[in-house]
């Protein structure tokens, strides 16, 4: 290296860029943005019965509910394609049977309509326990948890529960007495 090279003069650095507002700006969401998604899991967890998978309310009987029926929807044999175009349409038959007629209140000579008749045997259940307004029974099928009014297997309502001689007993539509063993 020669004594003249090392006395040369060296240009200045380059000034470093200036920030603008747009670079600021884009600087603060990117820090607003890593900072919410860092708090967000913490935040789900801290408030879990907003996140949280919702139970539906309701009795665990095995009540059907008191809906009212559903209208009876038929198909038009007008709305179905005429597979023989030269038949006048009103003489075509409806290829579709849709429904029978009833015999509901139609007597004959093996009695009564079925409707009236009553189910055949009673289905024999017994009463196992009872809590808070509530009886556990069971018969054949299963055990059920009724209250007052609730369908029983030998089709009747659970009419009342009530406590006699030290037990408990339930008492049906029918007046039927069940009490625990």
């Amino acid at each position: 290296m020669r004594e003249s090279e090392a006395d040369e003069p060296v240009a200045p650095p380059k000034s470093a860029r200036r920030r603008t507002v747009a670079d600021k700006a884009l600087a603060f969401t990117g820090l607003a943005l890593a900072g919410a998604s860092a708090f967000f899991p913490w935040y789900v967890f801290l408030n879990p019965e907003k996140f949280g998978i919702q139970v539906a309310e309701g009795d665990r009987t095995r009540d059907l509910p008191n809906w009212p029926g559903r209208t009876v929807v038929s198909v038009s044999p007008l709305a179905m394609v005429n597979k023989n175009p030269s038949q006048p349409k009103d003489l075509i038959p409806d290829p579709l049977t849709t429904a029978t007629v009833s015999d509901t209140g139609r007597e004959d000579d093996k009695g009564p309509p079925a409707d009236q008749q009553p189910f055949p045997g009673k289905s024999a259940f017994q009463l196992l326990h009872v809590a808070n307004g509530r009886a556990l029974i069971e018969d054949d099928t299963g055990m059920y948890v009724v209250r007052v009014g609730s369908l029983l297997p030998d089709s009747s309502r659970l009419a009342s529960i009530e406590q006699r001689e030290g037990k408990w007993v339930i008492v049906t539509s029918t007046g039927d007495v069940y009490g625990s063993n």
